[in-house]
């Protein structure tokens, strides 16, 4: 689904060069979630950037469903920290919107915007504008119009860092809940390593920038997931083995930001 081929990035500014990424190389496969995290400053949203088309790569190629998509737009969806959702629409007007875009028809789209709000819980709040919706349902609505586009690929860039703990945990079970029904092929960047363990296949680390792989590790737990898992001695190994890389990373990136 996913290539990533030896992807480097470099900025000019006054000061010179930096360099973020560095013949960097990873796949997401047909209906696969990977998780990435890696120390603040690491170049994961610059990665993100590239993958999305947004940016060009000083070197390396991304390919997307076998073709070379490397500077173009349009080849995944995506999901942002913040929702995002358009104000002047109603909660069912955003998830229409998307679904037209995917070029369904307009009163299909309106009846099948319906139908996945039901499936979601927020029915209720179909005609409501989004900021009466609290930050984890407005949440719930930014996935689904991620869910809804037509790409295969979807890009998820902390999309639950700005949710209490809490909130954030009721999302994570929620999202899983939802991705078990479709298995679209899922790219992550996250902060939270207990986030990436229970969420993902496949996690990545990334080094300080410029950013290289220090590892990559296959999740041993099936799914569905369930919540004990987190008290799994194979689960706090894994998330141990992470933490170390990151916290080597943060002395090297000296806790400069993203």
């Amino acid at each position: 689904m996913l290539e990533v081929k030896k992807v480097s990035k470099s900025f000019a500014d006054a000061r010179g060069v930096k360099e973020v990424l560095r013949e960097l190389s990873l796949q997401v496969a047909e209906g696969e979630f990977v998780s990435i995290v890696g120390p603040s400053g690491s170049g994961k949203t610059t990665l993100f950037g590239v993958i999305g088309g947004l940016q060009q790569p000083t070197a390396g190629e991304v390919h997307i469903g076998g073709q070379d998509t490397t500077g173009e737009t349009g080849h995944v969806a995506y999901m942002p920290q913040q929702a995002s959702l358009l104000p002047w629409r109603t909660v069912a007007g955003n998830i229409e919107l998307s679904l037209t875009i995917a070029g369904v028809e307009k009163r299909k789209a309106r009846s099948e915007a319906l139908v996945w709000l039901e499936r979601v819980g927020l029915a209720e709040y179909a005609g409501a504008y989004p900021h009466v919706l609290s930050g984890g349902m407005q949440q719930r609505v930014s996935f689904l119009r991620a869910l809804l586009s037509p790409q295969r690929l979807m890009l998820l860039d902390e999309p639950f860092g700005a949710l209490d703990a809490l909130t954030r945990e009721h999302m994570q079970k929620w999202l899983l809940s939802i991705w078990e029904q479709n298995r679209r092929s899922v790219l992550l960047v996250t902060h939270s390593i207990e986030e990436a363990l229970y969420l993902s296949d496949r996690i990545i680390v990334l080094s300080a920038s410029p950013a290289v792989i220090l590892d990559e590790m296959i999740v041993p737990f099936e799914r569905p997931r369930k919540e004990e898992l987190r008290e799994d001695a194979r689960f706090m190994e894994l998330r141990n083995r992470i933490y170390r890389h990151l916290a080597e990373g943060a002395k090297e990136a000296g806790g400069d930001g993203n």
